[in-house]
C-alpha cells in the first residue's frame, strides 16, 4: 500500500458501493481497477448487484426472477449466498467468475462451469443449489438492482459514495456510473484515476462529461470483448438496442423488442 495522502486536495472516500452483473464486460473492467485502488489505498469495495436482463426487459417477457435460470440473475444469487458468508468470498468469486467469461470465453451462466469455479476457490460447489433453492436470494439481488433504479441508473458499473464516507454530511450520497473503460490502470495510475472520480461528487450540479468513441476505439473494445462476445448465450443490449459484434465494431442491429430501429 502506497501513502496517496497528498494527492488530492478533494475528500475522498475510504468506500465504496460498487454495483456490478457478472455479465457486463465493462463492469468486470472497472473492477479490475477499483481493486487496484483498493490496493494501493486500502479503502473497502462493497460489492453489489444489478440486473441487465432485468433494465432491459421487453414489457410482456418474464422477469429474471420468474424463470427457473436467468443467466446473470441466477449466477448472482449465487453471489448473494456468499455475500452472507463474507464480502471476501463474494469478491474471490466476481473477479474468478468475471475473469472466466471476460478473458478466457468461459460460461459461468452454466450451473456446472458455476460449480467448478467454486470448487476451484475452495467453496463448495453444493452453493448453486443451495442458492437457487433460497428465495430470500431473489430479494437481496433485486433491493440492490432497485437502489440503482431508484437513483435514475441504468447500467453498470454504478458507484455510491456516502456522506460518511467523505467526512461531511454536506456531501449526501452521490450515485456515478462509470467510469467505463478498457484497459484499466493500476498502481499510481488507477489511483489518480480514483481522484478525478471521487472529485465528481463535489459538484452535484455535473451530470455527464463523455470522450466520443472512434472507429479505432471501437475495434480495441472488440478486441478486449472477444472472449465475452464468443461465450455469451444471450443477446447484448445497451439502452434499448441490440448490439452485435461486426467487422467494424459493435453494431446496432434492432429495438429490444425485435423490432427495426426505424420504428423507434
Amino acid at each position: 500500500m502506497t501513502d496517496h495522502a497528498t494527492d488530492s486536495a478533494t475528500p475522498a472516500p475510504t468506500s465504496v458501493d460498487f454495483h456490478f452483473d457478472v455479465l457486463c464486460p465493462y463492469a468486470y473492467q472497472t473492477s479490475k481497477w477499483i481493486r487496484s485502488v483498493r490496493d494501493e489505498l486500502g479503502i473497502t469495495v462493497n460489492w453489489k448487484f444489478f440486473s441487465l436482463e432485468e433494465i432491459n426487459r421487453v414489457e410482456g417477457k418474464k422477469h429474471p426472477w420468474e424463470r427457473e435460470w436467468s443467466y446473470g440473475w441466477s449466477i448472482m444469487r449465487i453471489g448473494a449466498l456468499l455475500r452472507r458468508r463474507s464480502n471476501d468470498d463474494l469478491d474471490r468469486w466476481y473477479e474468478r467468475t468475471g475473469r472466466a467469461l471476460h478473458e478466457e470465453g468461459h460460461r459461468p451462466h452454466d450451473p456446472e462451469v458455476a460449480r467448478l469455479l467454486l470448487e476451484e476457490l475452495g467453496l463448495d460447489p453444493g452453493l448453486v443449489d443451495e442458492a437457487l433453492a433460497d428465495a430470500s436470494t431473489h430479494d437481496e439481488v433485486r433491493a440492490d438492482h432497485d437502489r440503482v433504479v431508484a437513483s435514475g441508473g441504468y447500467g453498470v458499473p454504478t458507484m455510491f459514495f456516502t456522506d460518511s464516507a467523505f467526512g461531511g454530511p454536506e456531501f449526501g450520497e452521490r450515485c456515478l456510473f462509470g467510469p467505463v473503460l478498457i484497459n484499466p490502470p493500476s498502481g499510481d495510475a488507477a489511483v489518480r484515476l480514483w481522484h478525478a472520480v471521487t472529485a465528481w461528487c463535489e459538484f452535484p450540479d455535473l451530470f455527464e462529461l463523455q470522450q466520443p468513441k472512434t472507429t479505432a476505439d471501437e475495434m480495441r473494445i472488440v478486441n478486449t470483448f472477444t472472449p465475452y462476445l464468443e461465450a455469451r448465450d444471450w443477446v447484448s443490449i445497451n439502452r434499448g438496442k441490440v448490439i452485435s459484434l461486426t467487422d467494424d465494431g459493435f453494431t446496432a442491429e434492432r429495438n429490444a423488442d425485435g423490432s427495426p430501429l426505424s420504428e423507434e
